[in-house]
């Protein structure tokens, strides 16, 4: 089921895993799940671009065009979609080095619903203030980085002492995939494919 683990994982991360090795929905339902949460930071990022302003300092707000926003919407959609989808291959291809043999639809229910809590906390877009996003934004990655060290031992099945060296590859992977997708957004910018501003 969509979304169907989503109130458990906050509530009791560590049973809600288990029921997800137990059950093993398959590739179609974390499909589902990462196109569905993955509209989140998008949707929110247009409309506080567009429709709210973005405040920097004590300037004005700044806003970008109805076009620009869309555009850069929808590529930012298919960049995360991508960075699940990628994570989900790296955890698979180490899994061998920590004693674990999973398919590569469990490492990508693994990095679905991991990904889950940072992509959630882009509702704080609707407030769009600098040190209130990097608060939430921090607050997701904690959360997030939490339910992978809890995750990994049990949808991977091995101890814990393994998972929590397992986990933090994945950790230094999922921020070397985020490197590569900001400088790949830079390298975008230099081409003219930046942001355009309304006056």
């Amino acid at each position: 089921m969509i979304l169907g683990h989503l109130f458990g994982l906050y509530t009791h991360p560590k049973q809600e895993w288990r029921t997800i090795d137990k059950e093993h929905e398959g590739f179609q339902s974390s499909l589902s799940h990462i196109l569905l949460i993955a509209l989140l930071p998008p949707t929110f990022a247009f409309i506080s671009s567009v429709f709210i302003g973005w405040r920097i300092g004590v300037g004005e707000p700044i806003f970008l065009t109805q076009s620009s926003a869309l555009g850069m919407s929808v590529a930012m959609y298919f960049a995360l979609i991508a960075g699940v989808f990628a994570l989900a291959y790296l955890t698979y291809w180490m899994s061998h080095t920590f004693g674990s043999t999973p398919t590569y639809t469990q490492a990508l229910e693994l990095a679905a619903y991991t990904a889950t809590p940072l992509f959630m906390v882009s509702i704080a877009a609707i407030y769009p203030q600098v040190w209130f996003l990097m608060i939430a934004g921090l607050a997701g990655i904690a959360y997030s980085v939490y339910l992978l060290y809890t995750g990994v031992p049990i949808l991977m099945h091995i101890p814990e002492e393994r998972g929590f060296i397992y986990s933090s590859s994945i950790v230094t992977c999922g921020l070397v995939l985020l490197v590569s997708i900001i400088a790949g957004s830079v390298i975008l910018w230099n081409l003219g494919l930046g942001p355009q501003f309304s006056h």
